[in-house]
């Protein structure tokens, strides 16, 4: 089961593509777009991240820190992230395999990988926007635009 709107965010500690970890907690106090995606390289989640990093400066100028989140080993996403020059971490949700996606309820155990799932965590660790594709559904980035554009408001 997916999270909702007004649910509390579960807690993580994931390793970015440089071997650091990020943890949900120490971010506290800070809106956070968490954004679930099958695999590094290939096609519709390279688009929708490079959507994501051209249009950036929507969720940061409003205090929103961008976490982008598979089941790709380390070193996978470290290459990725060198290649499309994203500005913001990609967090490896390899082990335990696809923990944090299922404790969001958006892991596909069949296939190994986390759905696309789209979550805005609020500065108090609440749940302000959730949406869930399937693996071969293309996200339309606007219903984060607004829900970014309602928390700041």
């Amino acid at each position: 089961m997916s999270l909702s709107v007004g649910d509390v965010a579960p807690e993580f500690s994931l390793p970015d593509q440089d071997r650091q970890m990020v943890s949900l907690a120490d971010l506290r106090g800070t809106p956070v777009l968490l954004v679930f995606y099958p695999f590094a390289f290939s096609g519709i989640c390279t688009g929708e991240l490079c959507q994501l990093r051209d249009e950036l400066a929507t969720y940061t100028d409003a205090g929103v820190r961008v976490l982008a989140i598979s089941t790709d080993p380390v070193f996978t996403l470290k290459a990725w992230k060198e290649q499309q020059g994203f500005d913001f971490a990609l967090l490896s949700d390899f082990w335990p395999h696809g923990a944090t996606a299922q404790a969001y309820g958006v892991f596909n155990d069949k296939a190994g990988m986390a759905l696309r799932g789209t979550f805005l965590v609020d500065a108090e660790g609440a749940i302000a926007f959730a949406e869930v594709n399937g693996p071969g559904d293309a996200r339309e980035q606007s219903g984060w635009k607004g829900a970014v554009a309602r928390l700041a408001a």
